[in-house]
């Protein structure tokens, strides 16, 4: 059975006082959950305050994204080792919101879960469909690409430890919502997809499914036989959403 695991992405929201207090309420209201993989993901500016906030709590720490560099002349980027040295245990890389707002190639992507490895952050990879992209049918082949070009160059070892999170992009911050047999679905095409590697990888590759997951829908999408967990936005900003989730997923 693979681990549950729920990641909060707390996008551009919540200065580091603000970000300080919802990483202590989550502490106080989460510290008897230990049946499932907790983290949250604060903007770059509040990982600090977070990180020292949740040190030896069962909540880890991610950041949004990473750089594909270590250091140099690259303005307003942050590289995964520093952010490693800053507390940080998980990596979300190629978010939908990368990829249309801010130009992350499927290329770039593979690169930063590369940088991910080089630090020993553990990636959290994004890969999902437009609305135009599902009308057409053509879900599973850009998953595909999206997962060919995310994961090339790991071997199969690396490979089996990356976190995937599916997210069709139609359904992030709309209020729209994947049946959690559409969700399913997707999934049992990734798995499958990953059985172009030894065995022991699709088996233990956990699969989140990001998509305006709440509260009020997480149990019937994490039933699903195989959606591992969620990667969640706006509903990672609400306490009592958060554990609600966090609680659908521990069963």
């Amino acid at each position: 059975m693979r681990r549950p695991f729920i990641a909060g992405n707390w996008k551009m929201h919540k200065a580091p006082a603000e970000a300080d207090a919802l990483a202590e309420a989550l502490k106080r209201a989460l510290a008897d959950v230990t049946a499932v993989d907790i983290a949250v993901a604060p903007t770059f500016l509040a990982i600090p305050a977070v990180a020292a906030r949740l040190r030896h709590s069962n909540i880890g720490v991610a950041c949004q994204n990473v750089a594909v560099e270590i250091q140099g002349a690259y303005t307003g980027e942050v590289s995964a080792e520093m952010l490693k040295t800053a507390g940080v245990q998980y990596a979300i890389v190629g978010h939908s919101e990368r990829r249309q707002l801010f130009g992350d190639t499927d290329a770039i992507v593979g690169k930063k879960v590369q940088a991910c490895f080089r630090a020993g952050l553990a990636a959290i990879l994004c890969v999902g469909e437009t609305l135009p992209e599902r009308e057409a049918g053509q879900e599973e082949t850009v998953v595909a690409r999206q997962l060919e070009a995310g994961l090339a160059g790991l071997s199969a070892d690396q490979v089996g430890t990356v976190t995937i999170a599916y997210e069709p992009v139609w359904a992030i911050g709309t209020g729209k919502v994947a049946s959690p047999a559409q969700a399913n679905d997707v999934h049992a095409f990734i798995r499958g997809w990953l059985g172009r590697y030894p065995s022991f990888v699709a088996r233990n590759v956990r699969i989140q499914y990001g998509g305006s997951v709440k509260g009020s829908n997480a149990a019937g999408l994490l039933s699903q036989p195989e959606i591992d967990g969620a990667l969640v936005g706006g509903a990672a900003l609400s306490v009592e959403d958060f554990v609600a989730i966090v609680k659908a997923a521990a069963g």
